[in-house]
């Protein structure tokens, strides 16, 4: 991405500026630079992830190479890296960077985060690891990092565990074990004519007209995200349209809006947890609602059924 100083604004750009810094990578580790697509990362889409993971096992299966770094715009960049978590079986590392400022703007940190990006790929104990996200020396795991601020560069954050290494001027230090979890395989079924399934996210806020989710039951959609108050509680208004969805056999999975904590069914009132338990409604402990839905998406795509679904989370 660069800044048109014409517009005042940021667009895509037509050159890769990451080129730049080729003499730099050469002094960690020999490379190659492969372009799959150029787009801003809000025009994502799970149908391109699904292309990325493919090309990326494709890589990850040569033998000369130790691992793969993937650039990414950042504001869906938590998303691409936890779906090629689940759906790249290598214990190669891939290694997810980017920019959170404009190539040729004054102090911009792509080159530096590309670079150290670089050192965690090609570095012995990034194995077994899966998916990482690596800005601001920092390593993150792409299950738990998350984008909190709009701007600063220290945006990535794993708000419950915090980062699982980092790295220094001479030192790349990781201070947890490998632990990524398990990987799905799709083969190609994300791109069959029919698309990718169809998993909206429904946020509870206070005092919600069950009219606004009709929406949920008139449409074609193949299961629910539902990001609920605290530790998995929804307004009571919404109860009966999740009741109706679980008749239809619609998973819906429940996540927390809170960043730290755990999703339990705590409350028996109703709308609470408890009762939303025995309604059938999947309790998901610790993934934000945008990894819940990455997720889910590759169940239903991988063909499980809802108990198996719900096993997995």
């Amino acid at each position: 991405m660069e800044l048109d100083e014409t517009t005042d604004s940021v667009r895509t750009g037509s050159v890769q500026p990451l080129h730049s810094v080729g003499p730099m990578l050469q002094r960690f580790t020999q490379y190659e630079m492969i372009d799959l697509f150029n787009v801003p990362s809000p025009h994502m889409t799970p149908n391109m992830m699904h292309e990325l993971s493919a090309a990326v096992h494709r890589e990850l299966s040569r033998h000369e190479v130790s691992g793969v770094v993937v650039t990414h715009g950042t504001d869906t960049i938590e998303e691409t890296a936890f779906y090629l978590n689940l759906t790249v079986p290598s214990d190669k590392p891939v290694v997810f960077t980017g920019a959170m400022r404009s190539s040729n703007e004054l102090g911009a940190d792509g080159p530096v985060n590309l670079i150290q990006a670089v050192r965690v790929a090609a570095h012995p104990f990034s194995r077994g690891r899966g998916s990482m996200v690596v800005f601001n020396d920092e390593i993150h795991t792409a299950r738990d990092v998350t984008k909190t601020h709009t701007s600063n560069v220290a945006t990535f954050q794993s708000p419950a565990y915090g980062p699982i290494g980092f790295i220094s001027k001479k030192e790349v230090s990781f201070h947890q074990p490998p632990n990524r979890g398990n990987t799905y395989s799709l083969d190609g079924k994300l791109l069959e004519s029919s698309g990718h399934p169809e998993v909206p996210v429904v946020k509870a806020v206070t005092g919600m007209n069950p009219k606004w989710l009709q929406y949920l039951l008139d449409s074609p959609i193949d299961g629910v995200v539902l990001e609920a108050f605290g530790a998995g509680n929804v307004p009571p208004t919404i109860v009966p349209v999740v009741r109706t969805l679980i008749e239809k056999n619609v998973p819906v999975v429940m996540v927390s809006r809170c960043f730290n904590g755990y999703v339990q069914d705590v409350y028996g009132y109703e709308g609470g947890g408890r009762q939303l338990r025995n309604l059938g409604v999947i309790l998901c402990p610790d993934l934000n609602a945008q990894k819940a839905r990455i997720k889910l998406l590759i169940l239903l795509a991988a063909r499980l059924s809802i108990t198996q679904i719900a096993a997995e989370f």
